[in-house]
C-alpha cells in the first residue's frame, strides 16, 4: 500500500507550516502544549502552554504486510491501522490501549503505552523501527528506517516512546507488526495472591505460548496464544476452566473498563520485577503482565506507597486521580535528573514542548 501524490504533498505542506509555527514559538520562546485528539491527556501532570494541535496531519503511508512493516503519520487514529492490519491477518503486537474514543498513533507512542502482552511480545518501543520528527528548534529529523537492523550507534528513535512528547513533534512512525495467533485460548484459575504470583512466574519460565496473564478477585486468567496444537497441550498442561468471554476480558483490561477501574479512588500503576510477593500495601489489587504490573486502587498517603515499592526496588506512577497527588511520576535518582536533562536540552533547548510533562526539571 502506498501514498499518492497528492496525500505525499499534501502531507510535506503541513509539515512546513508546523515545522514554521515550531520555528516562531522557538524563536518567541512560547510554550507549547502539543495534543492529538486528548485520549491521552489524564496521564501525568497537565502541560504548560498553548494547544499545538497534530491530530490533522494523519494517514498511512505505507504498509508490506510481507516485510511485516507499517508506516504512519502520528495523527492516524489506531482503529484505521489496526483494521487495515486486522485485514491482512497481523496486528500491533503490543496492543496499546486507547483509553477512548480517536486515540492516535502518536499519542500511543508518546506515551508509551502496551497492552497485556507486553511481557510475552515487547513493549511498544521494542516495535518502533525510525521516527520523522520535529525538534525544538523547527528542525526536521528522522532517525531509523523501515528495518530491523538499521541502527547506527544510539536508537534516538525509541527515545520518543513514553517521552510524553517533551522531546519534540512526531509526524511519522514505522513499526513492525506481527501475525496474529492462529489459536487462542484463556483459562482460569482459582489462587491467593501469594500463589498467583509464585504460580504465573513459574508458567513465564516453561515454554508456554503465553499472551496475558492477569489475577484479580482471586482469579489467574492466563492466556495462550498459538498454534492450536501448541494451544491445546498449554490447556492441557495447565489445567483451569476455559474462559468463553476472554476477549471481553482482556479488551475490558486493556482500556480499563473493568469494573476494578470503575471508582475515583486514586490509580497507581506499579512497576515490580514480576516474582516480588505482594505487597503489604492497603487497598484493591490487579495484577498485570504476570505481577510486572501491578494496578493499586489505595486512598494510602503518597509516601507510603512510594516508600514501599522503592524498598522492593519499583516504581509507583499516579495513573488516574481525582486528587492533586504530587509527584505524579516516581522520582528519579539524581545521576538520571543529570542525563534527562541533557537529553531535553538536546532535542528542546528553550523547553517550549509540553514543559513540566513528565517532570518538573523538564
Amino acid at each position: 500500500m502506498s501514498p499518492s501524490k497528492n496525500s505525499k504533498s499534501s502531507s510535506n505542506d503541513q509539515s512546513h507550516e508546523l515545522q514554521q509555527a515550531i520555528k516562531q514559538a522557538y524563536n518567541e520562546q512560547t510554550l507549547l502544549n502539543i495534543i492529538g485528539n486528548g485520549t491521552k491527556s489524564f496521564y501525568g501532570p497537565p502541560a504548560q502552554g498553548q494547544r499545538f494541535d497534530v491530530a490533522t496531519h494523519y494517514g498511512i503511508i505505507d504498509y508490506e504486510p510481507t516485510e511485516l512493516v507499517l508506516t504512519a503519520r502520528a495523527g492516524t487514529p489506531l482503529t484505521e491501522i489496526e483494521a487495515l492490519l486486522d485485514e491482512g491477518g497481523q496486528m500491533l503486537a503490543f496492543e496499546p490501549p486507547h483509553y477512548g474514543n480517536g486515540a492516535t498513533l502518536g499519542g500511543t507512542i508518546a506515551g508509551g503505552f502496551s497492552g497485556p502482552r507486553r511481557p510475552y511480545t515487547g513493549a511498544a518501543r521494542d516495535f518502533v523501527l525510525g521516527i520523522k520528527c520535529i525538534n525544538g528548534k523547527g528542525d526536521l529529523l528522522k532517525f531509523g528506517g523501515q528495518v530491523m537492523k538499521n541502527v547506527a550507534g544510539y536508537d534516538v528513535s525509541r527515545l520518543m516512546v513514553g517521552a510524553l512528547g517533551t522531546l519534540g513533534v512526531l509526524l511519522e512512525v514505522s513499526l513492525k507488526v506481527l501475525p496474529k495467533p492462529i489459536h487462542e485460548i484463556t483459562v482460569v484459575l482459582e489462587k491467593k495472591p501469594d500463589e498467583a504470583v509464585k504460580a504465573m512466574n513459574s508458567w513465564a519460565a516453561q515454554p508456554l505460548p503465553l499472551s496475558g496473564a492477569s489475577y484479580v478477585g482471586g482469579r489467574i486468567y492466563i492466556r495462550l496464544s498459538g498454534t492450536e496444537g501448541g494451544v491445546k497441550a498449554a490447556v492441557r498442561q495447565l489445567g483451569g476452566e476455559e474462559y468463553v468471554v476472554a476477549q471481553s476480558f482482556w479488551q475490558a483490561l486493556r482500556e480499563h473498563q473493568h469494573e476494578f477501574f470503575q471508582d475515583n479512588t486514586p490509580l497507581w500503576r506499579l512497576s515490580l520485577a514480576p516474582a516480588t510477593p505482594p505487597l503489604d500495601l492497603p487497598g484493591q489489587w490487579f495484577l498485570d503482565w504476570g505481577g510486572a504490573q501491578r494496578w493499586l486502587k489505595s486512598d494510602a498517603p503518597a509516601q507510603d506507597i512510594r516508600a514501599a515499592v522503592a524498598a522492593v526496588g519499583g516504581h509507583a506512577t499516579v495513573f488516574r486521580s481525582s486528587e492533586k497527588i504530587k509527584p505524579v511520576f516516581h522520582p528519579l535518582p539524581p545521576p538520571l535528573v543529570v542525563l534527562h536533562r541533557r537529553i531535553k536540552k538536546a532535542f528542546d533547548p528553550e523547553r517550549i514542548f509540553n514543559r513540566n510533562r513528565l517532570y518538573k526539571e523538564y
